[in-house]
């Protein structure tokens, strides 16, 4: 890719965003940085990705624009969270980046169903590439249903980066999530970054991949799952305050929960218990630990739900 002294590189971000949703949502519950993705520091990593792959000056390799593709329930069904779907918005649009919706569907058994969000992505991402000139359009996907996209893309002489996470962890309820990349796709695109290796990494660049902790108090409450300016929980305190109970029961696939008759009891995970191994836990021992807004579980149950967060062991009756 040869570029003359004074030329911009042009790249184009499409966001699946419900793939999206489910990364950031890892990154905060299950993997051990317990933050979320910061999309500002995902558009800055991408451009020194793109500069190195190909030695062009990272001042000339510019994100002319970006859209981020979702399904959303309606303003009735979100309630109160229709301000921290508008929070989330407000995110996007300082970052530049112009939103998709569609209304998400329910099936025969009420199952909610996000139908229609890919076809949508690739019209648009195709058309925008034939009239903005993409030189690399960056995927932030997994599904093998983007292969003709790509192969599209490819026609016009646009090359595909694909940013893509492969991960598992247990729920719950002890079953296994898993989230694995279309082979397909992979194999399809110019540059594939398997994105799950390098957040591993250490250095200045992934570092300002997670959104730094914050220390403010009284922020809207029912943050969004996909919030990257990470609020407070909502938890009738401010951010840092701490909860004293006991641990109400224990699940061998490595969570449990703590008793807290305000909040329904609180859920907790194996890798939030701060100072004693999970299998040294009983029910009965007295426990400090924060809490925050089970984003899942309220969906699931239509309720407000909490899970705990940094919990420690004070005692062991």
């Amino acid at each position: 890719m040869k570029k003359n002294l004074l030329e911009v590189l042009r790249i184009g971000i499409f966001y699946d965003g419900y793939y999206f949703y489910k990364i950031s949502n890892y990154y905060k519950y299950e993997h051990e940085k317990k933050s979320r993705i910061s999309i500002s520091g995902l558009h800055e990593y991408i451009r020194h990705e793109i500069a190195g792959l190909t030695q062009i000056d990272v001042r000339r390799c510019q994100i002319i624009d970006a859209h981020y593709f979702k399904g959303r329930s309606s303003a009735r069904e979100l309630g109160d969270k229709v301000q921290s779907e508008r929070v989330f918005e407000d995110i996007l649009m300082r970052e530049n980046i112009v939103t998709h919706y569609l209304p998400l569907r329910y099936s025969e058994n009420q199952v909610v169903q996000e139908k229609g969000i890919d076809v949508w992505l690739a019209l648009e991402a195709y058309e925008l590439a034939i009239y903005k000139k993409f030189d690399i359009l960056v995927l932030v996907a997994g599904d093998g249903d983007y292969v003709p996209l790509v192969r599209k893309l490819h026609t016009l002489g646009t090359q595909v980066m694909l940013l893509c996470w492969d991960f598992s962890y247990h729920n719950e309820s002890g079953g296994i999530m898993e989230t694995r990349t279309s082979r397909q796709l992979l194999d399809e695109v110019f540059f594939p970054i398997h994105m799950h290796q390098k957040m591993d990494q250490e250095d200045s660049i992934i570092k300002d991949l997670f959104v730094p902790e914050k220390t403010w108090t009284n922020f809207p409450a029912h943050a969004s799952p996909e919030l990257n300016n990470e609020s407070a929980p909502e938890t009738g305190g401010s951010l840092g305050e701490e909860f004293v109970s006991v641990i109400f029961s224990i699940n061998q696939n490595g969570f449990g929960f703590i008793k807290d008759e305000e909040r329904n009891n609180i859920f907790f995970h194996y890798s939030t218990v701060t100072n004693h191994d999970f299998s040294e836990l009983k029910s009965g021992m007295k426990v400090k630990y924060m809490v925050e807004e089970d984003e899942e579980r309220s969906k699931r149950d239509e309720a407000l739900r909490f899970r705990a967060r940094k919990v420690t062991v004070l005692d062991d009756i």
